[in-house]
């Protein structure tokens, strides 16, 4: 089974774009910690590469995309990537997929992004059609923040990996998934001063401020637009971000458990880098390892 096997996941966007020998031996060294995922982001292009390296440096845990978009690969080169994965790890894989965001996907041919949740029915119509390993309903999971999108994630995958949201949405998103898997990734910081980590946080955060996305789902979950003016606001800003010492940390990522996930995707934050350093803290991970096996 590709779902993860305990509560706690490492999302970091390193695991998919930084060197390779890096990437191996962090994900070697975050399973050692105890984690039961590795969610490394699809990024742009084809992430399969970096996918069976990532399953070759480990022997037991879920690597997962979180998320490929479905404008990169057409169903069909999805199937034949997905087949060419190593017998002895496919297993352990587990596909997110996702819509990606209008200006990421239009910036290379404009107009492209059209009816996105049509998008991602047809696909998965196409995907069904096809049948390759690895991407059958109990295998895949959806980036899933709307209502609509959470519905599909329920009827079309074996559930939701949402992104920048808090226990709050977990616990509406809960409601709508009905039994399905739930994957929320929560933002950390090791930083227990809160200008430092608020500075730090704003700076890491500053990229998705300008994404429909990520607007419209925090006005949804209740923020103002006032909230997500001048680099968000102290309440939107702590409750995307869970900042702290590891306990504190590890109480702010259970509370998505308490609402209702099965999965906590934590994703590290480096406090003196921004979004596009993309490294992975593995010192700070080594601080909140032994607090999230407690």
């Amino acid at each position: 089974m590709s779902l993860p096997g305990g509560p706690w996941g490492a999302w970091a966007t390193g695991l998919r774009v930084r060197p390779i020998g890096e990437a191996r031996a962090a994900a070697a060294a975050l399973e050692g910690m105890g984690v039961s995922a590795l969610w490394m982001t699809g990024g742009t292009g084809d992430p399969f590469d970096r996918v069976t390296a990532l399953l070759e440096a480990t022997s037991s845990i879920t690597v997962a995309t979180g998320i490929l978009s479905i404008w990169e690969l057409t169903p069909a080169e999805l199937a034949t990537r997905l087949a060419g994965l190593p017998t002895e790890g496919r297993s352990r894989f587990l596909l997110g997929l996702g819509v990606s965001h209008q200006q990421l996907v239009d910036r290379r041919t404009p107009g492209r992004y059209d009816r996105p949740l049509t998008r991602m029915r047809e696909f998965l119509d196409e995907l069904d059609r096809i049948r390759p390993p690895g991407a059958h309903r109990s295998e895949r999971v959806l980036a899933a923040l709307g209502p609509q999108m959470l519905a599909l994630a329920a009827d079309r995958a074996a559930g939701a990996h949402p992104y920048l949201t808090t226990p709050a949405h977990t616990r509406t998103a809960r409601g709508r998934l009905g039994d399905a898997f739930l994957a929320p990734t929560q933002m950390a910081l090791l930083l227990p001063d809160p200008d430092q980590a608020r500075q730090a946080a704003r700076r890491h955060l500053a990229p998705y401020l300008s994404q429909p996305n990520y607007r419209n789902s925090w006005l949804r979950q209740g923020f103002t637009a006032d909230d997500l003016a001048d680099g968000g606001s102290d309440r939107l800003v702590d409750d995307l971000v869970a900042w702290g010492d590891p306990a504190q940390v590890v109480r702010r990522a259970s509370a998505h458990l308490d609402a209702g996930a099965d999965h906590v995707c934590i994703q590290l934050l480096d406090p003196a880098g921004t979004w596009a350093d993309h490294t992975i803290p593995l010192d700070a991970w080594g601080e909140l390892a032994g607090t999230l096996t407690t």
